[in-house]
């Protein structure tokens, strides 16, 4: 039995490879690429000369079986997808979940990821996140998902094709208000890399100035929560109490404030203007 590698590719900078990679499209038999033409460009830029065999979302039953047939063989094979990790909304969940089933030794190859590489130029929350790869393309579909969406915490990441991105805004500015932060990350590692940041209205006008181009990460703040109702009244008869056993105002302020993590500034405001209705 061969041995499948699972390989990380650039996603834009040819120069993004680790030696771990090098190393291992040079002692493989052969390579399983969504796009020859892609994979080739990786392989002439570091004088690798492979068999090639092409695995894309539109042959992959097939394909699945070609590349099978090659591990049973004994032959060590190569997963790549056009730019990132394998089966990350591109090919290859299918042919590791059959290599699994048939006993195949398999070894992933880490490296680029969009995906990542978006959420920490964004400058959003990144420690808790979601990905949800490409939404539909049918816009019913999407603003159904994309409501779906509207009251998730976690920060939100999204790929997105550069013709859509305009109608996407659209509707996350009306399903998720204006004012919801968001990044548009572009042509990462590239020459014309670009990050907009801000709210989604001012970052969808920008791209109605200017035409997207290339491959689009979108980076989507977490809905916040709601301010916690706090009963001020309540807060100020709990004061009048301390006051009573012989605390100063200052400290009192500052004990309410922590309890109720709340400002001083907005206790002692309130508590100002009821002395004052006194």
């Amino acid at each position: 039995m061969g041995k499948l590698y699972i390989c990380a590719t650039p996603i834009g900078n040819l120069e993004d490879v680790s030696i771990r990679l090098l190393k291992t499209l040079r002692n493989v038999d052969v390579i399983a690429c969504e796009d020859t033409r892609q994979t080739l460009k990786l392989l002439n830029r570091y004088k690798i000369r492979k068999k090639l065999l092409s695995y894309h979302q539109h042959s992959q039953k097939s394909r699945e079986d070609l590349v099978l047939e090659q591990l049973q063989q004994g032959k060590k094979v190569a997963l790549v997808s056009d730019s990132g990790m394998p089966a990350i909304s591109d090919p290859g969940a299918g042919l590791i979940q059959r290599a699994i089933e048939a006993g195949v030794a398999i070894e992933v190859i880490p490296g680029p990821s969009a995906l990542t590489a978006a959420l920490v130029l964004s400058g959003l929350d990144s420690t808790a996140f979601i990905f949800e790869g490409f939404l539909s393309a049918s816009p019913q579909k999407r603003r159904k998902k994309l409501q779906a969406l509207k009251e998730e915490s976690r920060t939100l990441v999204l790929y997105e094709a550069p013709h859509r991105l305009a109608s996407h805004l659209k509707d996350l500015e009306e399903i998720m208000g204006p004012d919801r932060e968001i990044a548009i990350v572009r042509e990462i590692s590239k020459i014309h890399e670009e990050v907009q940041r801000g709210p989604v209205s001012a970052v969808r006008r920008h791209f109605e100035i200017q035409s997207p181009r290339g491959e689009i990460c979108m980076v989507i703040a977490g809905q916040k929560a709601a301010p916690p109702v706090v009963d001020l009244e309540q807060i100020a008869r709990e004061i009048d109490r301390l006051l009573e056993k012989g605390w100063k105002k200052n400290e009192a302020f500052k004990i309410k404030a922590r309890e109720y993590h709340i400002s001083k500034s907005q206790i002692y405001q309130y508590y100002l203007q009821q002395e004052e209705r006194d």
